[in-house]
């Protein structure tokens, strides 16, 4: 078993006295249950006999997921680790799971069956696809690629689609407990993971980030530019932090005023990149603080 206290900010007693049973491997399952345990959840992981996925993906992650979470194995193809899972389940608020519906119905654990044993237990099915897909396979690779997440061959910067599905997941949880207080009766949640990366890709699919785009570099005030050991991220997109931007690289007309701010043109983007690639990473975050500029110094690479 393992048990510890929470990391991070100050915990939350929202779920206080709830008790939320999990089935869920890999990453979305563990890190909604994180969320959840710091909302003041009492949270068990059944791990199966082969262990934590996620502690030979990145023992790291793994010890930081499992902070003040209980810990216990089963081999659910067992009679006994049968018994043993449905005597937690017997004393469960919310079961969360992460198994394909083929496989919760193999282990005699898909919603319906589970409600008629226990009427007020509520689930939550975390899966790749909803409904009908919901028992193709998949990734978080996979599911970036469906929202349109990875359009060239690089690779993805961080697992959207699972962290976004975690947090889906746990507002789940929230939903089908506020749904139970109200009927008295368990509820049932499906998450997608597909679902979550396209929520994730809306601003794609506007056109919010395409290349040349107000928020995809078309704008001098909102770009990520080189400089003399490193990068700067800068996010001076509203009007007075434009103007800001404006008197400090010399694109500002008399007494300081923005003179007809073109940030489009080739005359602000060649402005503002000389000034940035003129100073290093610490003078750029100094002039950041003095005139109240969004930037962030970034490492080479």
């Amino acid at each position: 078993m393992n048990s510890g206290r929470a990391s991070g900010s100050l915990k939350l007693n929202a779920l206080q006295g709830t008790r939320l049973l999990s089935l869920a491997l890999n990453l979305p399952g563990p890190a909604a249950l994180q969320r959840l345990h710091a909302m003041g959840a009492r949270c068990t992981q059944v791990l199966p006999p082969s262990g934590d996925p996620m502690a030979q993906y990145s023992p790291r992650a793994q010890q930081q997921l499992c902070r003040g979470i209980w810990q216990t194995t089963l081999d659910l193809k067992s009679p006994v680790g049968q018994r043993r899972l449905h005597a937690l389940l017997g004393r469960a608020d919310v079961l969360l799971t992460s198994f394909r519906p083929a496989a919760l119905r193999r282990l005699g654990l898909e919603a319906a069956a589970l409600r008629a044993r226990y009427p007020k237990l509520c689930t939550v099915a975390i899966v790749g696809a909803a409904g009908a897909r919901a028992d193709e396979p998949g990734h978080d690779l996979s599911y970036q690629a469906e929202a349109g997440l990875v359009p060239g061959l690089e690779m993805p910067v961080s697992l959207l689609a699972d962290m976004a599905g975690a947090l889906l997941a746990s507002e789940a949880v929230l939903q089908v407990l506020a749904q139970r207080q109200r009927s008295g009766s368990g509820a049932h949640r499906e998450v997608s993971l597909t679902e979550a990366a396209h929520w994730l890709a809306l601003p794609r699919q506007w056109g919010l980030t395409s290349t040349g785009a107000l928020l995809g570099g078309g704008q001098a005030t909102y770009r990520i530019y080189p400089c003399l050991d490193g990068r700067v991220a800068l996010a001076a997109l509203e009007p007075h932090f434009a103007a800001a931007l404006a008197r400090l690289v010399g694109l500002a007309g008399p007494g300081g005023a923005a003179a007809a701010p073109d940030w489009g043109s080739a005359q602000a983007h060649r402005a503002v990149a000389a000034f940035m690639a003129q100073r290093s990473c610490a003078q750029l975050e100094q002039l950041a603080m003095t005139h109240d500029l969004p930037l962030h110094i970034l490492p080479v690479g």
